[in-house]
């Protein structure tokens, strides 16, 4: 515009002006002077405008009707030349904008005059043009007039004119609306006027519309009345006007000015009133045409639908859709049901294929297709259009499927020719694809069923680019290619997803953020205002509208899209194609899922599942899910949609064959490359869009699970899946294709479950509870074969576990209560291990990853990690055991030092270990305790300490193998050490840990309960231990009793000094009584069965080979132990209390042992007795006794108790350690201290040692091989004890005491021993030696008798029963004692071998206690006692025994050892008789002693033959002994002894003087040999005693004379036989023993003659003199015999005779014979 207006312009246009007049006034000066002169006037007057006015151009406008009249009149002229020059000066007037509106009006008139004339009809056009354009000056009549021009223009014959007519009217309607818009705008700052009032028929006044917009209005008005064939009211002078043209204009129109309709209500109005109804009116064709259907069935011929037509309204209705959608709700409505009849399959394919184009551009609309939802399928009883156009697609797809396209008249005449248009299109359209391959031509296409179309590169993405839409220069209906309107379609139904997913996700997105944002503002308490609440609650009202129709649309469309895309998805054969429609379905899954719309999103799901796997793959989830949904028809205007299954044949390529995973799979199954395609988009959905998901994790899972299988992966560790071989069946075939897509396809899987850490919690959930009951399928099917089981959800549980440590808690409890309580169980043993090894590895992670806080200050996500690992121990399968160990030495040797209050769950698992479980298990779990014990105790809480015990102690109760028990306990002594060595810091901690156990108990107002109670916390610690160890010293296995056993007594030995004083009386009776008596009661019902061998080739010595003796063993083991204790705690033990009732046990204890029917056991016994009593046997090195523990700990000595007050008491006892230890190092025995000087413990053991000595020695009633006898070392021991005991006991010992004491000794002496020990115990039976039970017996009695000696008066009346007692012992010389009815054999006749019982040589014995007797009776003699109680006679009456057998003694010894004995007593005991003779205490003693002397003398016994001649003279010296005693002990003391005894002596010297003659010759002979120095003893005793002057009482010379007559009647009488014999034997000798008898006669004679020679006279009686010379005539005779040796004897016996020679004297003879 500045450039017209500028100087040089006006100059310019001035010039030219004045130019173009002169031209005109030039052409018409000849034809037209009128012309020319109104030219030249024109002149000046321009000439004059400019000369007068500044603003000429103003001025020139002003004017212009003078100006511009020269032109018109030159183009009234109809001259060409000289027209043209005019209207082009009229158009350079015009471009300078100086046309008023008069004169436009004049130029329009004119030109309508030319274009009459049909002159210069094209640059008519042109001026009509730039008047129109360049400015506003036409309006109304002015304005219609010039638009018709143009029309009329437009229907000329002309071509050319035509098009540009054609072109001016479009160029001019647009300028007129174009005028409104730019008239809007400039009145647009104008306050507006109220809004009129409506009319009742909504029609408003065209006056009240400014000029612009009223010349608008009429116009559109006009040209609807044109379309449908009415009179314009504005056009006048209209004369023709096609539809076609008509159509276009007011689809530009509504096209480019929506903005004038929709703010005008007038326009508005038209719209309804007159476009809608039109566009209705002009489809009617279409609607009721159906192809095929034959003219004859109808009344009346149908309108056949007009190509041109239809194409424009469908154009129209498009544009009326897309800008005035809000203004014609119900007519849209109708629009849109008609677009969606289109497609039906019974019309004409051009018709269906405009219809789809036009359906894609709505498509392509998504707020639109939003407004349909929410106008028309939100509301109640409206059509649900936007549902309808949707399954309108649909069915569309699916009916060029199924109908072949054929029948279409318009279009082909033949099928061929169709196929082969349809093919060049889509060459030309993709001119990309032929010629692939050497020549192959590979399309892309869909195919169905035997159809096959191909697919046409119809559009760009997203834009709905119309191709027979735009064919408005074509009058016949096009020929569509085969494929375009299936192209299409598909085209519309991504863009329809794609819009839809985009806008909604879109508008999702902000009102998340929105939310977001109004949630943290008002969370910031200053700024909560109240305007903000409501902002935010509107902004929830508005979300939760939005929401409504979101979902509305999506539960519209989704069905139609899911068949359509379905059936897409299984007839595409092209790569692009699938992956379109895949992301077109996983988009849709995706929002339905956002949207948390179950049944669609799991419907689209089910779709690309099934798309994965092979066709009629049977999996019981989508089969279900598609069930579901194919129940459901969709009815689309009467037709079924129906959920059409996948077909069979397959187009594509196989890549991969396996198995299915089945309980019985069936053959194999084929994967093709768009199944892996699928596979890969459901592994993209899970991936992006896991949080939505929901439960359709199981529809997707399962599928992968599937899919994992076929192709043949297995999980490796951590849950990874890699290609494995297939297990059974025909191996996996897999292309390599798919071999070098697989690893990528695992990293997909492993992902998937990688990006589960970015899910919120519930979708983690979803996750979890699919995994688990895919997991619990796979179970199912594994369950009773021993199949391969699939185990890809275990794995993948593992896997999701693994990234989800830091949000562990929420996920493990449903996590791990599912692998523990169904896979863990599961029979099939893969399953089984990897349930364990997924628990496992969880567990490892979940305790070294790096938790906030930190596991060591989150107690309780520790203990909720360990828990499952304890719970494994509720299985029994061992490869569940075995992995649980494994992780536990695992998280031993990684996490062992911070698992804190995590230790009583780990030892837990140690623990449930059971014996049945086999050895490798109870092997690793001990493995595990070691390191526990040798690595971890100090990192334990201190409250962990009692169950390490526990579970050591039950290793120790396994009995799989023997050296895991013996090793717990040694593993048991380590641990006694620990706490030994860090007792104050244990103590400490346990003390703390009790205090706040007390508070919390009192608080519940409970009673703490724990073992051992009343005991502190450490004590229950050690006792713990003990009671462990006690049991363990019950186990069945001897070696582990033994073991144990050792270990407890050495634990209380070393470490019993910690314990507070209260607590040993816990530890005596809880644990010590109690363990014995428990062993006790085993060892007396223990089998006596013998036992082969100890397992395996390992024999057993004979003397363990019974479980009895296995018993015995342990027995002795804890009696001792116990022992132990009591003796060297007995400083602790005997301040308790009940100290004298344990020693009241302990004895019974001991005496229940010392009389079990085993040897070594009672034997064990009589040792511990010994123990407590505190007599230290005599031992060899080897057995030193234990050094007290005080030594083995280096503490040093301290006086006072130790300064450990902190603790409550001192660590080390410190009372009479120094002295204990004093005493037991020093060589001297230990000195029995006042520590037991309760008489009543002394009484109690002597009543205990008297039950034991009496039942073991009573001799047994009945006597058969298995009788029980007690062993000598027994006995012995038992006989030792007394001695010790008795020091304690003497000042109480009763007579009563003492005779219980005999019988014991009695008893023990008289037992006989097995002849099997005979060889070990008895000294050979020559060696007078004493068995060391003797030994002690006679020990035990001279303790006694020592005691006497020194005690008090009362005490001495204890003498003669010792004396008893030992005289008992004397005769076992002779009378060997039985015992019982035990036969038993002289130890000379035993067998080793053989079960019998062998007498004891008892003559060293007897002989010995002869010894003590005589020794006894040495120092006792004179003791009122031993002389009451006759003891002497008793001593004597015993002597008498042996004395009497003389010869038949079981050893020579004893009668010669009896002999000195009795020589000895009576040398000691006849004063003491003697003295005590008035008191007649002794008179009983004299016969027994005339009967002694009388019986050893004159013994019946014969020696024996072997005795040498020395020998005999030995023993004939000890005869002389006794007669000797006799003639100095008693015959001098007569007057003060029994004259019958001295009777009896008298005799007795009688019969030893000369002896009779015996039966036998030899003895006879060898007696009269023997004795002769006897015989003359006796002889001269008899005479010496006969004679002796010192007799006194008559009566005693009586006895001598009686005496001497005797002996000289024998000696006649022998004599007289003598020589009666000799006279008869003749020549024959007489026997030796006569000679022998003779000769002693004769030396007696003499002897005799000899001693009365040499006796006083007055003792001689004179009747013995005569009976002497009596003798002479006999003996003269004798001199005849032969025997020299007589003879000699004769003259010896002869000669004495000569004193007796001498002259009678008269009357001498009644004279006493003279002395000679």
């Amino acid at each position: 515009m500045a450039g017209t207006s500028s100087p040089e312009a006006v100059k310019k246009l001035l010039e030219n002006m004045q130019g173009d007049l002169r031209g005109l006034s030039l052409e018409c000066r000849k034809k037209f002077p009128p012309v020319k002169e109104a030219a030249e006037s024109g002149i000046i007057k321009v000439k004059t405008i400019a000369a007068r006015n500044t603003d000429i151009l103003a001025a020139l406008k002003e004017n212009s009707s003078e100006v511009v009249q020269p032109f018109l009149m030159g183009c009234g002229t109809k001259e060409p030349k000289i027209t043209q020059l005019c209207l082009a000066a009229i158009q350079r007037l015009m471009s300078h904008e100086v046309v008023s509106e008069a004169a436009a009006g004049n130029i329009i008139n004119m030109l309508w005059q030319l274009m009459e004339n049909s002159l210069e009809e094209l640059k008519l056009l042109q001026t009509v043009l730039v008047l129109l354009t360049t400015n506003t000056v036409v309006h109304d009549e002015a304005l219609s007039k010039a638009i018709v021009l143009c029309f009329r223009l437009h229907f000329t014959k002309d071509n050319i004119t035509n098009n540009t007519a054609a072109a001016t009217v479009r160029q001019v309607v647009t300028v007129v609306f174009e005028r409104v818009v730019a008239e809007d705008e400039r009145y647009k700052d104008a306050v507006d006027q109220p809004a009129a009032v409506q009319g009742n028929s909504n029609r408003r006044s065209v006056s009240t519309l400014k000029p612009c917009a009223k010349d608008a209005y009429m116009l559109f008005q006009d040209l609807c009345q044109l379309v449908n064939a009415d009179a314009p009211y504005w056009l006048v002078g209209m004369t023709e006007m096609t539809r076609t043209f008509g159509l276009e204009l007011l689809e530009s129109v509504l096209n480019d000015f929506p903005q004038v309709f929709l703010q005008h209500q007038e326009f508005s109005f038209l719209l309804k009133e007159r476009v809608c109804p039109l566009v209705i009116k002009l489809f009617s064709p279409n609607i009721k045409f159906r192809q095929g259907s034959t003219t004859s069935s109808s009344p009346a011929p149908v309108e056949k639908p007009y190509f041109p037509i239809c194409m424009r309204l469908l154009r129209v209705v498009s544009v009326l859709i897309k800008q005035f959608y809000s203004l014609l709700v119900t007519e849209c409505e109708i629009f849109l049901s008609l677009l969606v009849k289109f497609l039906d399959a019974d019309k004409p394919q051009w018709l269906r294929a405009v219809a789809v184009e036009s359906i894609h551009r709505l498509c392509v609309q998504p707020q639109l297709l939003r407004s349909f939802c929410q106008s028309y399928d939100m509301k109640q009883h409206s059509t649900k259009v936007f549902r309808d156009i949707v399954n309108a697609l649909g069915s569309f797809i699916q009916s060029l499927f199924l109908v072949p396209s054929t029948g279409n008249t318009s279009a082909t005449p033949n099928q061929t020719g169709s196929n082969a248009s349809g093919n060049t299109g889509s060459a030309q359209t993709n001119p990309g694809v032929l010629g692939m391959g050497g020549g192959a031509t590979v399309l892309p296409a869909f195919e169905y069923r035997g159809t096959w179309i191909p697919i046409l590169n119809v559009t760009v993405q997203g834009s709905a680019k119309a191709t027979y839409l735009e064919m408005l220069d074509k009058v016949e209906p096009p020929t569509i290619p085969e494929g375009y309107a299936m192209s299409v379609a598909f085209h519309c139904l991504l863009d329809l997803v794609r819009g839809i997913t985009t806008m909604i996700e879109g508008e999702l997105g902000e009102a998340e953020t929105v939310i977001q944002a109004t949630t943290e503002a008002a969370s910031l308490p200053a700024q909560s205002s109240e305007q903000d609440l409501q902002s935010v609650s509107d902004q929830s009202e508005k979300e939760l509208v939005s929401r409504a129709v979101w979902e509305e649309m999506v539960n519209a469309c989704w069905c139609g899209l899911l068949a359509a895309l379905s059936l897409l998805l299984d007839a595409s054969t092209d790569e692009a194609a699938t992956e379109n429609i895949l992301k077109a379905e996983l988009t849709m899954a995706a929002l339905c899922g956002r949207l948390g719309l179950v049944t669609s999103r799991d419907a689209f799901i089910t779709a690309i599942c099934k798309g994965s796997l092979p066709p009629h793959y049977a999996l019981t989830v989508l089969n279900s899910t598609t069930a579901a949904l194919s129940s459901k028809s969709y009815s689309i205007q009467g037709q079924n949609v129906q959920m059409i299954s996948p077909s069979s044949e397959s187009h594509q390529q196989v890549v991969a064959v396996g198995q299915p995973l089945a309980l019985q799979p069936q053959g194999t199954v084929m994967l093709t490359s768009k199944n892996i395609q699928c596979m890969r988009t459901l592994l993209n959905l899970a991936h992006f869009h896991g949080a939505v998901l929901g439960t359709s994790w199981q529809l997707v899972l399962a599928t992968l699970q599937h899919l994992v299988w076929i192709l043949g992966l297995k999980p490796s560790v951590g849950g990874a899946l890699k290609p494995g071989r297939a297990v059974e069946g025909p191996s996996t075939v897999l292309t390599t294709a798919v071999m070098t897509d697989l690893p990528s396809i695992s990293s997909m899987i492993s992902k998937l479950f990688e990006n589960s850490q970015y899910l919120d919690d519930v979708s983690l959930h979803h996750l979890i509870n699919a995994l688990c009951s895919l997991s619990l399928e796979a179970m199912d099917m594994a369950y009773g074969n021993n199949k391969e089981p699939s185990l890809f959800a275990v794995a993948k549980l593992l896997e999701t576990g693994l990234v989800n440590m830091r949000r562990i808690e929420i996920l493990w409890r449903p996590l791990t209560g599912h692998l523990l309580e169904q896979v863990c169980q599961h029979p099939n043993s893969r399953m089984r291990e990897w349930g364990a090894e997924a628990l496992t590895s969880l567990i490892k992670a979940g305790l070294t990853f790096r938790h906030d806080p930190p596991l060591s200050q989150n107690q309780r996500l520790q203990l909720l990690l360990l828990n499952p690992l304890k719970e494994l121990s509720n299985i029994s399968h061992p490869d569940i055991r075995i992995k649980q160990l494994e992780c536990v030495l695992q998280i031993l040797q990684s996490q062992g030092d911070s698992l804190g209050p995590g230790w009583p769950l780990v030892l837990g698992v140690m623990g449930a270990i059971q014996s049945d479980q086999g050895e490798s298990l109870i092997r690793t779990a001990f493995q595990c305790l070691q390191l526990v014990v040798t690595d971890f105790l100090p990192t334990m809480p201190c409250t962990c300490l009692q169950i390490v015990v526990e579970v050591a102690g039950s290793f120790g109760l396994h009995n799989q193998e023997l050296n895991i028990s013996l090793t717990s306990i040694g593993l048991l002594w380590n641990i006694s050490d620990y706490f030994f060595q860090r007792g104050e810091i244990i103590e400490k901690e346990l003390n703390k840990e009790e205090a706040v156990l007390q508070k919390q108990a009192e608080e519940k107002g409970v009673l703490l309960n724990r073992p051992f109670h009343p005991a502190s916390p450490f004590d229950c610690l050690w006792l713990c231990l003990y009671a462990k160890l006690g049991e363990l010293c019950v186990d069945p296995r001897p070696a582990v009793r033994k073991s144990a056993g050792q270990t407890l007594f050495s634990t209380i030995g070393a470490h019993g000094t910690l314990l507070q004083h209260s607590t040993w009386h816990t530890v005596i009776w809880k644990v010590l009584f109690h363990l014995l008596d428990r062993v006790r009661e085993s060892s007396t019902t223990a089998d006596k069965e013998k036992i082969e061998s100890g397992g395996g080739n390992i024999l057993i010595h004979h003397s363990r080979d019974t479980a009895e003796k296995q018993w015995a063993e342990t027995w002795v083991l804890t009696l001792a132990g116990v022992a132990r204790i009591f003796n060297t705690r007995r400083y602790l033990l005997q301040p308790l209390g009940d100290f004298s009732q344990a020693w009241d046990v302990l004895l019974d204890h001991i005496q229940s042992a010392a009389l079990s029917k085993n040897n070594e056991v009672s034997l064990a016994a009589l040792k511990s007795f010994q123990e407590i009593l505190q007599i230290v046997s005599p031992v060899r090195d080897s057995e030193k006794p234990e050094t007290p523990p005080a030594i083995n700990v280096s503490v040093p000595l301290v006086v006072g108790t130790t300064t450990a007050t902190s603790l409550g008491r001192s660590f080390m006892r410190t009372d009479s350690i120094g002295e204990r230890i004093g005493r037991y190092n020093g060589s001297e025995p230990p000195v029995i201290t006042d520590e037991i000087e309760d008489l009543n413990l002394w009484w109690a053991a002597w009543n205990s040692w008297y039950r034991i000595g009496s039942e073991s020695t009573r001799p047994p009633i009945t006597c058969d091989k298995l009788t029980f006898i007690p062993s000598q070392p027994f006995l012995t021991a038992l006989i030792q004890i007394f001695p010790a005991l008795y020091q304690h006991i003497k000042t109480g010992f009763s007579m009563d005491d003492l005779q219980k004491l005999g019988v014991i000794l009695h008893g023990a002496v008289s037992v006989p021993i097995s002849s099997d020990a005979s060889p070990f115990i008895l000294p050979s039976y020559t060696e007078a030696v004493l068995t060391s039970l003797q030994e002690a017996v006679l020990t035990a009695l001279d303790v006694l008798q020592k005691a006497i000696c020194v005690g008090s008066e009362g005490m001495q009346i204890m003498y003669p029963a010792i004396f008893d007692q030992l005289l008992a012992f004397v005769e076992f010389s002779c009378k060997p004692p039985q015992y019982g009815q035990l036969e038993t054999k002289h130890i000379a006749n035993a067998k080793y071998n053989q079960a019998e019982w062998v007498a004891l040589n008892y003559v060293p014995f007897a002989e010995r206690s002869l010894e003590v007797v005589v020794d006894l009776y040495q120092k006792t003699a004179c003791h009122k006692a031993v002389v009451t109680e006759k003891v002497l006679q008793n001593i004597i009456k015993t002597l008498r025994i042996p004395l009497s057998l003389k010869y038949s003694c079981p050893s020579e010894s004893t009668w010669k050892l009896a002999v000195s004995s009795l020589l000895k007593v009576l040398s000691i005991g006849l004063p003491v008789a003697r003295q005590h003779a008035s008191s007649g205490k002794f008179d009983s003693m004299w016969p027994e002693l005339a009967n002694t002397f009388e019986d050893f003398l004159f013994t019946k016994s014969t020696p024996p033959d072997n005795l040498s001649i020395q020998e005999f003279q030995k023993n004939e010296s000890i005869d002389v002994e006794v007669v000797q005693l006799i003639s100095t002990e008693i015959l001098p003391y007569a007057n003060f002894i029994p004259k019958e005894f001295v009777g009896q002596i008298m005799t007795m010297l009688n019969k030893g003087s000369i002896h009779s003659q015996s039966s036998s010759f030899t003895e006879a002979e060898i007696d009269i040999r023997m004795r002769e120095e006897f015989s003359k003893v006796c002889f001269e005793t008899l005479l010496q005693f006969s004679f002796s002057n010192k007799v006194t009482t008559p009566q005693e010379g009586y006895i001598s004379r009686m005496a001497l007559s005797v002996l000289l009647k024998r000696s006649q009488d022998v004599l007289h036989r003598y020589i009666e014999d000799e006279r008869l034997s003749g020549k024959c000798p007489l026997p030796r023993q006569q000679v022998t008898e003779i000769i002693f006669v004769l030396k007696a004679v003499s002897t005799l003659i000899d001693s009365l020679k040499k006796t006083q006279p007055e003792n001689v009686d004179s009747s013995t003199w005569a009976q002497v010379i009596a003798l002479y005539p006999t003996l003269v005779e004798c001199i005849t015999c032969s025997s020299s040796e007589v003879c000699s004897a004769l003259k010896e016996a002869l000669v004495p005779f000569k004193d007796f020679m001498h002259p009678p004297a008269a009357k001498a003879l009644p004279r006493k014979i003279p002395v000679l």
